[in-house]
């Protein structure tokens, strides 16, 4: 049987995806806003389409048989959803997996204590409420067509490009102090190598946290990166002295550990990156080899 992936945003995230599911003989159609990127996609082996959150029709999927869904929602609700519902539904018979890819966020604030994936959502923010809302609206839709959905809570995430290293050199790193505060990450190759694990073995209506297994301070995240490029830290600043924008310091509102034991334990993998010293160091070494 054929193996094809539609991409609801093909950015960071489903790249990674992509490119390994690419190797293993799957097709990979994403969407994209922009001709010029349709163009560049087209030119890395993925089938592009021009979406701009207007309704699909079922042609558009060409018989997928995996979907994922990274676009964010908005107040109205997760774009994918709203525009494709129709054409979802009409390919339930064909569809194997579908995997909405959300953010820890959901659980808002637990003081520091540890989440797993029966803990309150406790988000309160606005971005949380509607994530919160886009994973409800999934799993109902879902549930009435009978279609395999997995829900996919992120943390931070990390990877060649996009990392405290390149913050460090472009001068934007901030060391900010808050007692207390932590953050999980996550590299991108081992959240690439978690959703193919559970896309080889889908679970139907399953949640998994994914998460690194060292939720650290930011400012301890930023000073490593100085360390591996022999830079000094910046100085540490309060968080409200740090000038954040609304969606950043939302970050630093919310203080929780998320742990990953389902996702190892049901998904059999083994995270390449435990933390984010392996992976910063092995961005670094990347860059070496490949500058």
């Amino acid at each position: 049987m054929h193996k094809t992936l539609f991409c609801f945003g093909f950015g960071y995230v489903a790249k990674a995806l992509a490119a390994r599911l690419a190797d293993e003989g799957w097709r990979i159609i994403g969407t994209t806003r922009s001709q010029e990127k349709a163009g560049a996609m087209r030119a890395g082996g993925v089938a592009p389409v021009v979406w701009r959150g207007d309704d699909l029709d079922a042609d558009a999927l060409d018989g997928a048989t995996a979907i994922i869904i990274s676009t964010p929602p908005a107040e109205a609700g997760c774009p994918a959803l709203l525009s494709a519902n129709n054409a979802i539904a009409a390919e339930r018979d064909t569809i194997k997996w579908i995997g909405y890819l959300s953010t820890n966020g959901v659980y808002g604030d637990h003081d520091g204590g540890w989440v797993d994936e029966d803990s309150a959502l406790n988000g309160r923010s606005a971005r949380a409420r509607q994530r919160i809302a886009a994973e409800e609206a999934w799993e109902e839709f879902c549930q009435r067509h009978d279609l395999p959905l997995t829900i996919f809570r992120l943390p931070g995430i990390y990877g060649p490009g996009r990392s405290a290293l390149d913050a460090v050199r472009t001068g934007t790193a901030k060391r900010i102090n808050k007692p207390g505060q932590v953050f999980n990450r996550m590299h991108v190759d081992d959240i690439a190598a978690g959703l193919a694990a559970n896309l080889r073995a889908p679970a139907k209506y399953g949640v998994y946290n994914f998460a690194d297994d060292e939720p650290a301070p930011q400012q301890d995240v930023v000073a490593y990166a100085c360390a591996l490029l022999g830079l000094e830290p910046p100085p540490l600043i309060a968080v409200e002295d740090a000038g954040l924008s609304e969606a950043a310091m939302s970050f630093y509102t919310d203080n929780k550990r998320v742990s990953n034991q389902r996702m190892k334990s049901a998904l059999a993998i083994e995270l390449k990156y435990p933390t984010y010293r392996e992976g910063l160091s092995a961005i670094l070494k990347e860059e070496a080899v490949y500058p």
